[in-house]
């Protein structure tokens, strides 16, 4: 963090001598609040590597959480080109907002896979439908785990194929197939990525 205190922040680019903070979660990438600092503010937050902003409304230093516990541990800074707003990377105590919600914007921080959580999404919805005549997920669904476990079983077999074979085209089709049916698996046994993620981040430690 030594070099972040070297930063070329313009404070005074307004006559109060404050900037736009925007609070992201360093995992999720969701946006949880804005905020405002000054240099006392963004050099104890810097020293102590916990959020601190300058209250415009208490009119002095405050930390967030301070109390209620639901404090921002500080992970990363960036400075916007113009050098008068940053962006803090954090990660969350507790809820961000004061009225008790994840975000000020009443969101709840959830990870988002991009598409691959919208075909987590498309999935439920067609599992709820079960709409077997329409929907081949619904179909498959309704033959149980175990079809459901062997199609994943069959595609990793075709994928592997691919892999041998010089046809780029065929094996990301076959990739994509298996991505799918693992989707469809993980929510069989009641999970979804955010649980894959968990394993994973609980490996690297």
């Amino acid at each position: 963090m030594n070099t972040l205190q070297h930063m070329k922040i313009d404070f005074s680019k307004n006559k109060d001598g404050l900037v736009p903070v925007i609070i992201q979660d360093s995992t999720t990438k969701n946006v949880l609040m804005l905020g405002y600092m000054n240099q006392e503010a963004f050099d104890k937050t810097l020293e102590e590597k916990v959020v601190t902003f300058f209250s415009r409304s208490k009119n002095r230093l405050w930390t967030k959480g301070e109390e209620s516990g639901n404090i921002l541990h500080l992970v990363n800074v960036k400075l916007d080109c113009d050098n008068d707003t940053l962006l803090l990377q954090v990660d969350p105590k507790g809820p961000t907002c004061h009225k008790g919600s994840d975000t000020c914007w009443n969101e709840i921080n959830n990870a988002n896979y991009g598409f691959f959580s919208t075909l987590e999404t498309i999935i439920k919805e067609r599992i709820a439908n079960k709409d077997t005549h329409k929907s081949y997920v619904a179909s498959l669904f309704d033959k149980g785990i175990n079809k459901i476990a062997q199609k994943v079983g069959e595609e990793a077999v075709e994928t592997v194929i691919e892999a041998m074979d010089d046809n780029d085209e065929l094996f990301l089709y076959e990739s994509a197939d298996l991505l799918f049916h693992y989707l469809m698996l993980l929510q069989a046994k009641g999970f979804t990525l955010k649980d894959i993620e968990r394993q994973l981040k609980n490996r690297n430690k």
